[in-house]
């Protein structure tokens, strides 16, 4: 008898002890149920309730903001629960995860796996005997395909002496402490640029091991979007992209994600008011891509690629031209015999290249506190920079076809490269083929380069300086390493044979230049210009004839020569239509981000084509492929609107939209499939079928 009492007594016993919850209800593909920290209430206390929810594999639902699309899950009240609506309170978000649908075009934000959404439930005053609240919880659920679906939960609670629920307490303890904390430091936004500076200033948790993330509460800012980061001695600095047009009113909020090294992550929220970059918030300590988690692209890397793009450089047209001058030292320099000679000649064409390319650094640094945007080639925006380009390629020429010497022959091989003007001279070849080459790097570093225009002044000369060494380290390695000079060939007749043909190239680069003037400064300059050339070639003939008068006339001619040209340039040449840039089989009409929400709206595909005069991978773009009948045709058959962005001369709106994109430069093609608001980036690179295809996937 007393066995059975106690068998009774310990029933009733685990029942009372028991979690007030029902069974978990299957949405269909998510296990839903309410838990709540407490067995057994007091009336009039609030305690925190939470909507448990287990997903099948590969499915997530969505955080307060979804992102690009989805909808957060929500609590519907039913009237047959005994708690009153009013008691229930909103969800509190844990910190979420990013969701990428289309890698780089639609990020949502949300959970998979598991998640529980803790609420606030306050207690009736005069509850008694249990409190029942029953809910339809009511979520989008997604893997491949979305599914809506709902859920009937409830959840049951003795009034009494408060008992807790150690388990489900719990895990709802655990989720509450991944809820975004307050930020103890300084926040603020910068938006009267793009892209949008998120500046944040004191909060040590801001390490640069960490991996951050900036979840926006609404959409004003593009949720697919890379967000490089940069750190500071006080801080650090996102960099957003803007979503559409509308300027940013009031503060930004939302909240700040950091991941530890570990894969520890927590939040915090913040309210960014308006205003400029904190400073000392962003430095060389580290550039993250910001997508989510430590990583992306560093500093180092783009350094990396920078080489790389150098080194490549070496092979393009626009400098080859200035290398064959360079060949021609080595090959003189290595006939020498004196390795000393060689490995002069091999690091001051180094440092005239590197010395050029830091103050291309400096000048887009420069431009870009001005104006608030930099991109490469500025420099053949300028009229008076091509044309005394133009002049000095035309004085090269003159040189190699043996017109006049600087001070070396090839009758005596390398006898003065150890001399102040054979340094000069390997100086300035580094000078020239680093001002030349500069604009053709848009094909492999367009948007590697585009991502480091908008970081600090020193990482934009780190990666220059880095870009500027790949392109003199093949002559470097050949002035140093004794096994690479013996596969240069020996001096002889032949030198000055080639020495002359390559004469022409500089002639043919030289009228490439004067093309890119007459776009930007008319053809007045144009006519000046071939004019100073005369001048010059007359300042050299009139300096052989010898005698000191004489010099000194040819001096003042040849300053004429380069300076007048110059100073008729620096006149702006009329607007001219961008339709000639292209075969008129086919219709082009000028790129305005006005004209494209207009045809997109209409629902037409649109093809925009950044480009310059002085961008030769645009010209070849457009010989090998838009010029050409195939690609005209199927644009024609698709309807499709071709614009065009001649960013031949400076133009801020251009500027303003290859900066949005974390564009360099030009080239840059933009598709905008029929009813797409968002464009697809195209290759610097293009071919017929690659744009062809394009119409057979929108």
């Amino acid at each position: 008898m007393i066995r059975i009492f106690a068998s009774i007594l310990a029933v009733l016993l685990i029942g009372a002890l028991a979690p007030a919850t029902a069974a978990p209800v299957d949405g269909g593909h998510a296990r839903v149920e309410l838990i709540a920290e407490r067995s057994s209430v007091l009336p009039g206390e609030t305690i925190y309730a939470a909507l448990k929810m287990d997903l099948d594999p590969n499915w997530h639902v969505y955080w307060r903001n979804a992102g690009d699309a989805g909808l957060p899950p929500e609590l519907i009240y039913r009237e047959t629960s005994t708690v009153p609506g009013g008691a229930i309170g909103d969800f509190v978000w844990p910190v979420p995860h990013l969701l990428p649908v289309v890698e780089g075009e639609i990020m949502d934000y949300g959970y998979s796996e598991q998640v529980i959404l803790p609420f606030p439930l306050m207690i009736p005053a005069n509850a008694s005997g249990t409190v029942q609240l029953d809910v339809v919880a009511d979520y989008l659920i997604c893997e491949d395909i979305c599914v809506p679906e709902t859920a009937d939960v409830s959840l049951t609670l003795r009034v009494g002496q408060p008992v807790p629920d150690t388990m489900n307490g719990e895990m709802i303890a655990q989720w509450i402490a991944k809820v975004p904390l307050a930020f103890v430091g300084d926040v603020r936004v910068d938006a009267s640029g793009t892209p949008w500076k998120l500046s944040l200033r004191g909060e040590p948790g801001l390490s640069r091991d960490s991996g951050i993330r900036f979840f926006p509460f609404a959409h004003e800012i593009s949720h697919p979007a890379p967000q490089p980061v940069t750190f500071g001695s006080d801080g650090a600095t996102l960099s957003l992209t803007q979503a559409g047009q509308t300027p940013l009113e009031g503060n930004l909020d939302g909240v700040l994600v950091i991941e530890q090294a570990d894969g520890t992550r927590f939040g915090y929220e913040i309210s960014a008011e308006q205003g400029p970059v904190f400073e000392n918030t962003a430095g060389l300590a580290a550039i993250r891509s910001g997508k989510g988690g430590a990583g992306g692209t560093g500093l180092l890397t783009l350094a990396f690629f920078a080489l790389i793009g150098g080194l490549i450089l070496n092979l393009m047209p626009c400098v080859l031209p200035v290398l064959s001058i360079k060949a021609m030292g080595m090959v003189s320099a290595a006939a020498s015999g004196h390795a000393n000679e060689l490995r002069s000649h091999g690091i001051w064409y180094t440092v005239g290249v590197l010395v050029s390319f830091a103050a291309l650094a400096g000048a887009i640094v420069g431009v870009r506190a001005a104006t608030g945007s930099a991109t490469l080639g500025f420099q053949l925006q300028n009229g008076p920079t091509v044309a005394i380009l133009a002049l000095i390629m035309f004085l090269i020429g003159l040189w190699l076809m043996g017109l006049f010497e600087l001070g070396t022959s090839i009758q005596n091989t390398g006898s003065t490269l150890a001399s102040r003007n054979g340094a000069a001279g390997a100086f300035f070849t580094g000078v020239l083929a680093a001002v030349v080459g500069a604009p053709c790097v848009g094909p492999f570093l367009g948007a590697a380069l585009g991502a480091v225009l908008s970081q600090p002044a020193a990482a934009v000369f780190i990666v220059f300086l880095a870009m500027g060494f790949g392109l003199a380290l093949p002559f470097l390695l050949l002035s140093f390493v004794p096994g690479l000079q013996r596969v240069l060939p020996k001096p002889g007749k032949w030198m000055e044979t080639l020495k002359q043909f390559f004469a022409f190239p500089m002639f043919l680069t030289a009228a490439w230049l004067l093309s890119v003037l007459g776009a930007l400064s008319g053809h007045s300059a144009v006519a000046w210009t071939v004019a100073g050339a005369t001048a010059i070639t007359f300042a050299i003939w009139l300096a052989r004839r010898g005698g000191v008068p004489a010099r000194a006339v040819a001096a003042a001619v040849l300053v004429v020569g380069f300076a007048y040209p110059a100073l008729r340039a620096s006149a702006p040449a009329a607007a001219e239509g961008t339709s000639s840039a292209y075969a008129a089989k086919y219709e082009t009409e000028a790129w305005s981000p006005e004209r494209v929400a207009e045809l997109t709206a209409q629902g037409r595909p649109v093809f925009v084509d950044f480009t310059a005069t002085w961008c030769a991978t645009c010209q070849l773009n457009k010989l090998s492929t838009l010029k050409s009948a195939a690609v005209q045709d199927a644009f024609a058959d698709a309807n499709v609107a071709f614009l065009v962005a001649d960013f031949t001369r400076k133009d801020p709106v251009i500027a303003e939209e290859l900066k949005r994109r974390e564009r360099a430069g030009v080239p840059m093609y933009l598709w905008y499939p029929a009813g797409a608001s968002e464009p697809e980036i195209l290759p610097e690179i293009l071919s017929k079928d690659l744009v062809i295809g394009l119409l057979g996937s929108s």
